[in-house]
């Protein structure tokens, strides 16, 4: 069976007969599959009337666990983004009713970022969603193929100094 990436690198191997490209065939597939991942999934969230950034907030929200709440600092060391890009993605979703600010009693400029009722619901008909579109790309790979497969990208990603500790 051949598909559009062994295309590509037969065409790399006869431009350039002296360039190694057959990482191209790991690394042009995976970005393949990203492409439809990416593409299923934002149809996905829109049901949900989530963008991908915003649902990565209020997964991480929800996933903290009861009372599913965080401050924006917890919520973009988390997620790895700015705290400007984090008040855009908060301030969306405040005004869509996913969220609520609750402050601190003790000092009025610290809050936490909590789910709403709405939020909550809506946050786990997403996942859901979103497991299920996961689980439907792995399809193909038995049980055993799965596991291996995991074990090597976790190898892979702890092998870069930047990703290489899970982040608190």
């Amino acid at each position: 069976m051949k598909d559009h990436v062994d295309f590509v690198v037969a065409q790399w191997a006869q431009a350039m007969p002296s360039v190694d490209a057959s990482s191209m065939e790991v690394f042009g597939r995976m970005a393949r599959l990203q492409k439809h991942l990416e593409r299923r999934r934002g149809a996905v969230l829109e049901q949900y009337g989530f963008k991908e950034g915003e649902f990565d907030v209020m997964a991480t929200l929800r996933r903290a666990g009861a009372p599913y709440q965080l401050t924006p600092t917890e919520l973009y060391n988390s997620l790895l983004i700015t705290s400007g890009a984090m008040t855009n993605r908060l301030n969306r979703l405040k005004d869509a009713g996913m969220i609520e600010q609750l402050h601190d009693a003790a000092d009025k400029r610290s809050y936490k970022v909590a789910l709403t009722a709405q939020g909550l619901h809506s946050i786990e008909q997403a996942v859901g969603s979103h497991t299920a579109l996961q689980n439907q790309f792995l399809s193909s790979l038995a049980p055993e193929e799965r596991e291996a497969l995991a074990r090597m990208l976790k190898r892979m990603l702890a092998a870069l100094p930047e990703d290489g500790e899970p982040i608190p």
